[in-house]
C-alpha cells in the first residue's frame, strides 16, 4: 500500500500544515508513523483529510463530520480504483461513486466530489458551492501533474478572485521557485507576507532564500516562521544546518536539539 509523507499531502491536497495538524487532532485520521516517527498517510487518509476539511470549511457541525466519514472509511479502496472514485452528495447524503456502483456514506450537508489519480500527483476536490465560487485550489494543484503553465495561471485566477487566498499564493510561489522561476517567486511570496502570517508561506520563502545564497535573510526567515509556529520542525532542522555553517554551534545544537524533540513526539 502506498503511503504519503507531509509534504505529499500538502503539495496533493492544498493544505497548510497546521491544518492537517487541526484534523489529525479532531481525530478526522490517525496516520502510522514512519523513519524518525513522521507521519505516513495512506490513500484513504488523503481522501478522509481532503473531505473533512471541505466540511469543515462549509460549516458543517463536527458531530456530522465525524459520524460521515466513520462510515465512509470502512468502505474507501486502500489505492484509487481503476473505474475511478467520486464522492459526491444526493439530496442531504453523502454518496460514493465507483465505476458504475453507487453508496451511500453518511448523511451530510455539503455538496462535494472527489476525483483524481495520487500515485500521479493528481487529487482533486471539486465543491459544489455558489455559483461565483471560484475554480478551487484543488484543481490548480491537479493540474500541476500535466501541465504547469496552467497550474500557475489557475492559481494566479484564484488570487485575482480572491487577493487574501493565501493557500494560492504559496502554491504559486512553490510552482515558480520548483521550475527555477526564483525572481517571480520571491514576488509572489513578498505579497503573501504583506497579507497575512502563515508559518508555510515563510518557511517556503526561507528555502527560496537559501537556494539563493542569501544565507542571513534566509535565517531571518526561518526564525520569522518559528515565530509564527514554533513546532515547525523542519525549520529548526534548516536553521541548524545553516547556523553550524555560519560558525554558530551553539544555535545549531539548540535548533537540532529542538528538531529532535518535535520529530519524536508530533511527526
Amino acid at each position: 500500500m502506498h503511503q504519503y509523507g507531509v509534504r505529499d499531502v500538502e503539495k496533493l491536497l492544498g493544505l497548510q500544515r497546521s491544518t492537517i495538524r487541526g484534523l489529525i487532532a479532531a481525530g478526522f485520521v490517525t496516520p502510522a508513523r514512519g523513519p524518525r516517527n513522521a507521519w505516513l498517510f495512506s490513500f484513504q487518509d488523503l481522501i478522509v483529510l481532503r473531505t473533512a476539511q471541505a466540511l469543515a470549511t462549509a460549516n458543517v457541525p463536527h458531530r456530522r463530520i465525524v459520524k460521515s466519514l466513520r462510515e465512509l472509511r470502512t468502505h474507501l479502496p486502500e489505492t484509487m480504483p481503476m473505474s475511478g472514485l467520486r464522492i459526491g452528495a444526493v439530496a442531504d447524503r453523502v454518496v460514493v461513486s465507483e465505476g458504475g456502483s453507487r453508496w451511500q456514506a453518511e448523511t451530510g450537508q455539503y455538496l462535494l466530489g472527489f476525483e483524481g489519480d495520487p500515485e500521479t500527483g493528481s487529487l482533486s476536490v471539486l465543491e459544489s458551492a455558489p455559483a461565483a465560487k471560484p475554480a478551487s485550489l484543488a484543481d490548480a494543484v491537479a493540474l500541476e501533474a500535466t501541465d504547469l503553465e496552467a497550474a500557475a495561471l489557475a492559481y494566479e485566477r484564484a488570487i485575482a478572485a480572491d487577493p487574501g487566498h493565501l493557500d494560492a499564493r504559496i502554491n504559486l510561489g512553490r510552482l515558480l521557485h520548483e521550475a527555477g522561476r526564483h525572481a517571480e517567486a520571491e514576488r509572489v511570496y513578498l505579497a503573501a507576507r504583506a497579507i497575512g502570517d502563515d508559518a508555510t508561506l515563510v518557511f517556503n520563502h526561507a528555502v527560496l532564500l537559501e537556494d539563493l545564497d542569501r544565507r542571513t535573510d534566509a535565517i531571518a526567515a526561518y526564525e520569522a516562521a518559528l515565530r509564527i509556529d514554533p513546532t515547525f520542525a523542519d525549520s529548526h532542522y534548516n536553521l541548524a544546518l545553516l547556523y553550524e555553517s555560519a560558525g554558530k554551534p551553539r544555535d545549531a545544537l539548540r535548533h537540532m536539539a529542538r528538531y529532535r524533540r518535535l520529530v519524536g513526539d508530533s511527526g
